[in-house]
């Protein structure tokens, strides 16, 4: 008798998606199907797999959960994503679509529209899921935002053009992967900081480690999300603030309104700010916001409420995503921020990296001198070192001699006049 073959499921990755895509917490998917929250949790995560009846009746709901979603994007209504995690939360929040105008903010129309086995080997929604953080380019949203023409000043001017094709030089590939997406994040380095030259050098900086490292650049799965990690780690670096340049402040925005949203945006903490730029501002996801600032998804969550709840107590017409949205890319646009061009780039990558070579060398050779000098003039055998002198006590003083005496002085006469070698001897002779 043979066994009949178990049904077959999506990868742990495409489960979580396919989950949170309907705005489903463990625990309610969990009481669908029977089981414990923290079995749900297993199976997401791929350390235990379902069997049996609950294999069927977990196939069967994420099945439905996939139609669902695929039957959701093909109404043109506003997308809502689940971001409330604390009591008096709202449940869901309407996503506004500055990167995506027609699509949702998070890019689900790609990974929801491919079938569950090849959604874990989708784009840039599988390298979000995994955790990689910033150097796995974990920003889905930013690689399908070049996918529409005219999105917002916050994203690419148009289609991504990926690495090009087959036939380009890696300078081509990377002149045009430079060109689509270094505008974008001068903008959002500059909402990031409120400081023009450092969101300008930032993405530079960014640039130039992925010429440095274009092979695995090129490999990657988003090499925009890469680049934008890059460029924000310099950017809110807390090394900055001990730079000259930092220490004089830059002119403020001339608009009276966006300049009081970008101060109540730099009161942020830098996590909270990074948060609220990558979700409401370039229109990442909240899984692919996570992974990309290196949280969980209920941290990334809580950071975005408070950042909205922050910028709300201040401007209270903020209070509405969409206008939140739209406030942002209007400030970041207001300003004329120009990045250098790719060939300037490749050459300050290229220069910085002979620079760094050649003190590599330096170093290593005067390393090599000072080695070999020291064993030039290295004593051969251990001399110890010889003790200091101590003074000693108790000893009396050494006393010179007084007068001498007349029988002194007429023994010493008598010494003197008699022969320095002893009195005469008689010795025998032979006659």
């Amino acid at each position: 008798m043979t066994r009949s073959p178990a049904i077959p499921l999506p990868p742990p990755k495409a489960r979580r998606r396919l989950r949170e895509n309907a705005a489903l917490t463990q625990a309610q998917l969990a009481a669908r199907v029977g089981v414990t929250h923290e079995t749900v949790r297993a199976w997401e995560s791929g350390r235990t797999t379902p069997r049996g009846r609950k294999r069927e009746a977990y196939a069967k709901l994420l099945t439905t959960l996939a139609e669902e979603a695929a039957s959701r994007q093909a109404e043109p209504v506003p997308v809502v994503v689940a971001v409330g995690t604390g009591p008096g939360a709202p449940a869901d929040e309407v996503a506004d679509s500055l990167v995506l105008p027609a699509k949702p903010l998070d890019g689900r129309e790609s990974e929801e529209s491919e079938t569950p086995e090849d959604s874990g080997a989708s784009g840039a929604g599988a390298g979000a899921d995994s955790g990689a953080g910033a150097d796995s380019g974990a920003g889905a949203g930013t690689a399908a935002a070049g996918t529409e023409p005219g999105a917002g000043p916050l994203s690419g001017p148009g289609p991504e053009p990926g690495l090009g094709p087959v036939g380009m030089t890696p300078a081509q590939a990377f002149d045009a992967l430079y060109e689509f997406s270094a505008p974008a994040l001068v903008r959002q380095a500059y909402l990031l900081t409120g400081r023009r030259e450092l969101a300008r050098e930032s993405v530079e900086r960014a640039f130039q480690s992925a010429w440095e490292r274009w092979p695995e650049v090129a490999r990657d799965r988003d090499p925009v999300g890469w680049v934008r990690a890059t460029a924000y780690e310099y950017a809110l670096s807390p090394w900055q603030r001990f730079r000259l340049r930092h220490r004089h402040p830059e002119p403020p925005p001339a608009d009276p309104g966006d300049r009081t949203l970008l101060n109540t945006l730099l009161r942020l903490p830098p996590p909270r700010r990074r948060t609220l730029v990558l979700y409401d501002g370039v229109g990442l996801g909240l899984p692919e916001t996570a992974a990309e600032t290196e949280a969980s998804t209920p941290t990334a969550a809580n950071r975005l409420l408070r950042a909205r709840e922050a910028l709300a107590d201040r401007l209270p017409e903020l209070a509405d995503p969409q206008v939140l949205h739209r406030r942002l890319a209007e400030v970041a646009s207001a300003e004329r921020l120009r990045a250098a061009r790719p060939p300037t780039v490749r050459r300050g990558s290229e220069r910085r990296a002979r620079i760094l070579t050649r003190a590599a060398i330096a170093f290593t050779v005067a390393l090599i001198g000072t080695t070999a000098l020291t064993l030039r003039t290295a004593p051969t055998h251990y001399e110890p070192p010889v003790s200091p002198g101590e003074t000693v006590r108790g000893v009396p003083p050494r006393m010179a001699p007084g007068a001498l005496s007349d029988e002194q002085l007429e023994l010493r006469q008598k010494l003197r006049d008699q022969l320095q070698h002893g009195p005469e001897r008689l010795t025998p002779r032979l006659d």
